[in-house]
């Protein structure tokens, strides 16, 4: 136990174990440092702070993303793009070839809905992809995450109720959190969100929820597209009901078959009658996260406030991502080079689930990826995804339990096993790990 420490000596501590000092010989109990320390923060005085951060804590995925930083560790934890595949040259080119006054823009503060050249630029490309954009206003978010919070911000008032999926992206999950929501969850299956369901919840609820969150094309952590079919039910039930939808829609441009992109035809894009629909996206999955760029498509009703909420955040986005990002739009790269890792990421995939059905015992069962940057194992009956997780991190691999998108954190029948950062040999080497810890505790 470690209750004795005090915060800046538990700091200390976590530095040298989480960079991997500690871990490369005491794996074992590396699990239970990350349950005790989200304990040791709790003792910690949090009266000086507000009541909509005050339980706010970091997530597994960020503890053991930095466990993964291990040499001796293989992470299937992470939602992170492989490094080998940022378009290195394609950037050093842009940023060599700029003219002074560009420079001079992309160091400089730019407008809070962003600079006019990628709101341009970024119209044109989400146009060929069907997004109704000339009906709609167009913002540029410091990652699509900022956009999602900005939402909430906008929405959201200390027991205000919000329809998610379960189980759910845990970001947007924190962001609602933090806005002191009150989660309403609405279970998925193979085809999205079970709509018999959904109707019982808004039925059930004391009050009508502000906004409906959902993420439609290679579900992160579930890895599913939603059907034609569940997208114009979910239609049928908000229509009328004044309940906004937010469409989380960053993996899009990562599927693995063409025959696909019909079905992931977007709500924003059926432009569905009497229901305001907020679509958000990402550069982060495509370019690179450490530009962190994103975007919000919003009705024009809900853009001035949003405009608003993300001036008193960050004044702007980075002008510099923003003018890499418009130059790589403008010069025809972007979507030669979204082909290229797709194919990649398609590749790691099929290793994936070529290893998953060579190695796995009958009893988990898994969605095989169509696209995106996971697979959603469910474990057998009785088998704890805790459990399995600290039997893979004494073996050297890192996954992801269940009830971390478990909005009411108590779901633990699955893990998520990432490939979008793992090369085919690693991956065939470190899915018969995790295959046999499951093996060592069913």
């Amino acid at each position: 136990m470690i209750y004795c420490l005090s915060k800046a000596s538990l700091n200390q501590i976590a530095n040298k174990q989480l960079m991997g000092e500690i871990i490369s010989v005491n794996k074992k109990k590396y699990y239970n440092y990350i349950a005790e320390k989200t304990k040791i923060y709790k003792l910690i005085n949090m009266t000086r702070f507000s009541s909509s951060v005050a339980e706010l804590r970091s997530s597994e995925i960020r503890d053991l993303m930095s466990l993964a930083t291990a040499p001796d560790m293989i992470s299937f934890a992470g939602g992170m793009p492989g490094n080998e595949l940022f378009p290195l040259n394609k950037i050093d080119e842009i940023l060599n070839s700029l003219s002074d006054k560009e420079k001079q823009v992309a160091l400089q503060y730019g407008p809070t809905t962003g600079l006019p050249t990628l709101l341009e630029s970024l119209a044109d490309w989400l146009e060929k992809k069907g997004l109704p954009v000339k009906s709609n206003k167009l913002i540029i978010t410091t990652g699509s995450l900022q956009a999602i919070n900005i939402l909430a911000k906008a929405f959201l008032d200390p027991g205000d109720s919000v329809l998610v999926e379960t189980p759910s992206f845990i970001g947007a999950l924190s962001a609602f959190r933090s806005y002191q929501a009150n989660l309403i969850t609405v279970p998925l299956n193979g085809d999205g969100m079970d709509i018999n369901l959904l109707k019982q919840r808004l039925k059930a609820a004391s009050s009508k929820p502000k906004f409906l969150y959902y993420s439609p094309n290679f579900h992160n952590p579930a890895g599913i597209i939603y059907s034609e079919k569940v997208k114009k039910q979910m239609i049928e039930v908000l229509k009328n009901q004044e309940i906004p939808v937010i469409e989380d829609d960053v993996y899009s441009d990562l599927y693995f078959y063409e025959k696909d992109v019909p079905k992931m035809q977007l709500i924003k894009t059926m432009d569905p009658e009497g229901i305001d629909v907020c679509y958000t996206g990402s550069f982060s999955k495509i370019l690179g996260p450490g530009l962190r760029l994103g975007w919000m498509l919003v009705p024009e009703s809900i853009y001035q406030k949003c405009e608003l909420i993300k001036q008193s955040i960050d004044a702007c986005s980075p002008s510099i991502s923003q003018v890499v990002a418009d130059k790589f739009i403008r010069e025809g790269h972007i979507d030669n080079y979204i082909a290229e890792v797709r194919e990649e990421y398609k590749k790691r995939g099929f290793a994936m689930i070529e290893t998953l059905e060579d190695c796995m015992p009958d009893s988990v069962t898994f969605e095989k990826p169509r696209g995106g940057f996971y697979t959603w194992l469910q474990l057998p009956e009785g088998c704890d995804a805790t459990a399995v997780l600290k039997k893979c991190i004494e073996k050297g691999v890192v996954v992801v339990t269940g009830k971390t998108f478990d909005p009411d954190g108590i779901k633990n029948d699955h893990i998520r096993v990432s490939f979008c950062n793992t090369d085919v040999e690693t991956i065939k080497r470190g899915v018969p790990v995790i295959a046999d810890a499951i093996k060592e505790l069913i």
